[in-house]
């Protein structure tokens, strides 16, 4: 990312799930992470690499603080400046928080870090819709008044990554906003009040639910590209290396 003509800073997004927690063996199954998924990963056509077998930093376990420092080393190796983690908070539960808990707790690794929140539903089908909700994600004047206040604390971390001196937050879904205008007004407030200083607001941009707002239409300061959706973004490959793929992959 870069600002008013700073330098381009690589921020990669940090997902937290690759350590289990008690709801996720509620809904999935004892110890379910995200390498549960990963290990399950099959391979749909010739030549198909799968399933993906980390290399360098193994099956970690992100409530381990050397997994922790290995990944801010290997970061910073390759020329890294942050990590983005996703915050999960469903008005005043959170889900995943340790290793950010833990980061900011013990001070290690001494590494750059931001937050987005990724304010959808957790359902069954991983698509943050309204089938098979596990936890939903509800709005309000008070939720946003809490949420931004429990935030405090992280963005007065000494690591926490600002633009122009600006506390560096995103929103995966300003779509599900009801307000998004009320919401920004009410956490620019709360942070002015507690001496953090204006937030830089990033909204998230995948093109899955049609033509995006400008950002500054809602409230925020800048949009960030996300990868796009698989079914909306070019042609379906028909064919790799001379191999037909299965329409079930296309």
């Amino acid at each position: 990312m870069t600002a008013s003509g700073g330098p381009i800073r690589s921020i990669a997004m940090f997902l937290p799930q690759f350590h289990p927690i008690p709801e996720n063996d509620r809904w999935w199954g004892s110890g379910f992470t995200e390498w549960t998924n990963v290990r399950a990963g099959a391979p749909r056509f010739p030549g198909h690499y799968q399933p993906h077998v980390p290399s360098t930093l193994g099956y970690y376990d992100l409530r381990d603080p050397s997994a922790r420092a290995a990944q801010a080393a290997l970061a910073r190796q390759y020329g890294i400046h942050g990590f983005c983690y996703y915050h999960y908070w469903f008005n005043g539960k959170r889900l995943l928080e340790t290793p950010l808990n833990e980061v900011l707790r013990t001070g290690e690794p001494d590494f750059p870090f931001c937050v987005c929140w990724a304010n959808e539903n957790w359902t069954r089908r991983w698509d943050g819709l309204d089938q098979e909700v596990l936890i939903a994600q509800t709005y309000s004047d008070e939720d946003s008044v809490a949420f931004i206040r429990a935030l405090v604390p992280t963005f007065r971390d000494e690591r926490y990554i600002r633009v122009n001196g600006r506390p560096l937050f995103l929103v995966y879904r300003t779509g599900l906003l009801p307000d998004p205008r009320r919401t920004t007004e009410i956490w620019r407030e709360e942070l002015h009040q507690a001496g953090v200083g204006d937030p830089y607001l990033v909204r998230v941009e995948t093109g899955l639910h049609g033509p995006e707002p400008r950002p500054e239409e809602l409230g925020f300061d800048a949009a960030m590209e996300f990868a796009p959706h698989w079914r909306k973004i070019g042609e379906h490959l028909h064919e790799v290396d001379g191999h037909p793929v299965p329409a079930a992959v296309r």
